[in-house]
Order: C-alpha cells, then sequence, then structure tokens
C-alpha cells in the first residue's frame, strides 16, 4: 500500500452521496476520521476498512 498518512488525499471505490469521492484523511489511527472534499461532512471508520476501499492515494501534483 502506497504511504498513507495524515492529510492524504484519497480516492475510495464507491463515491458519497453529494457526487465526489476525494477525501482527506484528518486522523489516522485504528480509527480513521475522513472528511469528503465536496460537502465537508466528516465520518469514521476503521483503519482495515478503509484500505479495502481505497482505488487511488492522490499525489500532490494530481490533487489540483
Amino acid at each position: 500500500m502506497e504511504d498513507i498518512k495524515q492529510g492524504s488525499i484519497l480516492v475510495l471505490k464507491k463515491g458519497h452521496p453529494c457526487g465526489e469521492n476525494k477525501w482527506e484523511i484528518i486522523r489516522f489511527g485504528a480509527v480513521c476520521k475522513l472528511k469528503c472534499l465536496g460537502c465537508e461532512r466528516e465520518v469514521l471508520m476503521n483503519r482495515m476498512d478503509l484500505k479495502k476501499r481505497i482505488k487511488k492515494v492522490l499525489s500532490n501534483e494530481e490533487i489540483n
């Protein structure tokens, strides 16, 4: 798995109901806190479920 840490931007396999599928990691531990970059809603997800749902970790060039 790529280097996942706090502040990373992820693309998940399934999008959020607001239409966005990019998420920022706010807290990364046993339970991870993610913020939707579309509507800014925050969700909690355990690390194992998060790793299964990741499609791509965006680099700094891909974010802009």
